[in-house]
Formats: structure tokens, C-alpha cells, sequence
């Protein structure tokens, strides 16, 4: 293959072509991470779930109740 000189015209539209698909890439990406936020909500986190059973254990050991577990 013979060497073809590449003008800067070319080099300029190679790397819109690149950045043009680096652009529809990131749009599907954004597409799937719309999708799993929208799974997410109303998901309470560990962290969460976790404060809020301390809490009510708390809250049982002042009442003197049992949280009905066995």
C-alpha cells in the first residue's frame, strides 16, 4: 500500500468520526443508567435499612417488648 499523505483536513475528520461515536456510546450508556435509576427508587440502602433496625431495637429494649423474633 502506497503512503498517502493526510492533510490536516483529514486528520480533523478522523477525529470527529471518533468523538461522533465516543458521543453515540455514551448516549446508550446514559440510556441504561436512566433505566437502573429508575429500578432503584424507593430502594433503601444497607446503611440504611441497618440505622433503622438499630433503632427500633433501641426503642424495644426502652419499651421492654421483644421484636417478636425467635
Amino acid at each position: 500500500m502506497a503512503n498517502k499523505k493526510v492533510t490536516i483536513e483529514d486528520l480533523a475528520r478522523m477525529v470527529k468520526r471518533g468523538f461522533d461515536g465516543v458521543d453515540k456510546r455514551f448516549d446508550r450508556v446514559d440510556k441504561k443508567l436512566e433505566r437502573m435509576e429508575k429500578r432503584l427508587e424507593g430502594i433503601v440502602y444497607r446503611t440504611e435499612f441497618e440505622k433503622l433496625e438499630f433503632r427500633v431495637k433501641e426503642l424495644e429494649d426502652l419499651l421492654a417488648v421483644g421484636s417478636g423474633k425467635r
